[in-house]
């Protein structure tokens, strides 16, 4: 799944190529993706895109105050051309594809989602904050806001393993399920602690580890082309996907704890002071 250095990446790749360009039409290959109908996806021809951002995991584009808002979801993602097919797409079947936009160049982008689960969303809308998913988001953890102080009041009286906090949109914007593995690992933290129990010294360390994990990421995925991103992020991780792989700050074996739609890695020497995690429910390990 995209998280927020991908988003961000992504934005910034369309903010040089498409901003200034007008959309010459949008087509919609898998009508479930829509979520809205007012204003209508044909309201984007003829307007000119004046910018792009993100908020959280949302990509946002702003089209004569017109917003095609995206979220990509688990198997979602964008794919730039630099010249589209002219013939609308054939909706429906095995076809991958689930909006396609035409900019006034001939140039534009896919929008694709693999797998037989379809949560790829896709809204118009005149405010971003008419999308749910937006309006419920946290702060955003890479802007100047975001503070030490406010981590804590975020944390404060929570009885949530910190793992699952840390994914909570509405908590904290943009963190999935990769960076917060990332996050965990970085500040030698377990997944599996409790959010309410962390000292003044396991906020500090968790707030440095969050900014500068996403920074990292952001910052190696600047200039790179879209169908560079996935391999970047890939091969970025520490943890997150390395199951079995020697941790490359201890060399000790990364574990996997296995749930019902997704898994976490960790190393137990870094994290857990050498003791397994077995299972979330079964284990007595918070701290």
């Amino acid at each position: 799944m995209p998280e927020l250095p991908e988003v961000e990446a992504l934005a910034g790749f369309l903010r040089e190529r498409a901003v200034g360009r007008t959309v010459a039409r949008a087509d919609v290959a898998a009508i479930s993706a829509l979520k809205t109908y007012d204003p209508p996806v044909t309201a984007l021809a003829g307007l000119t895109v004046t910018g792009v951002s993100r908020h959280g995991k949302f990509l946002d584009i702003d089209a004569d105050g017109v917003h095609l808002v995206m979220h990509l979801a688990r198997g979602g993602w964008l794919r730039w051309k630099e010249e589209l097919p002219k013939a609308p797409p054939k909706p429906g079947g095995k076809n991958p594809l689930a909006l396609r936009v035409h900019l006034d160049d001939g140039s534009g982008f896919d929008l694709t989602e693999a797998g037989t689960q379809k949560r790829l969303a896709v809204y118009v809308v005149h405010d971003p904050q008419q999308v749910p998913g937006v309006a419920r988001l946290g702060p955003d953890p890479l802007a100047e806001d975001f503070t030490e102080q406010s981590l804590a009041g975020l944390l404060a009286g929570r009885r949530t393993q910190i793992k699952g906090l840390l994914r909570d949109q509405s908590v904290i914007a943009g963190i999935g399920n990769a960076y917060s593995d990332e996050v965990l690992h970085v500040a030698k933290m377990s997944p599996f602690k409790i959010a309410a129990t962390l000292t003044e010294a396991d906020v500090a360390l968790l707030y440095k580890s969050i900014v500068e994990t996403l920074t990292d990421a952001v910052e190696r995925s600047q200039g790179l082309a879209v169908g560079d991103l996935k391999a970047e992020k890939k091969t970025g991780l520490r943890v997150h996907g390395k199951a079995g792989q020697p941790c490359p700050v201890c060399g000790d074996s990364v574990r996997e704890v296995s749930f019902a739609d997704s898994s976490l890695q960790y190393c137990p020497t870094c994290q857990t002071g050498g003791k397994p995690l077995a299972d979330r429910r079964l284990s007595r390990l918070l701290k």
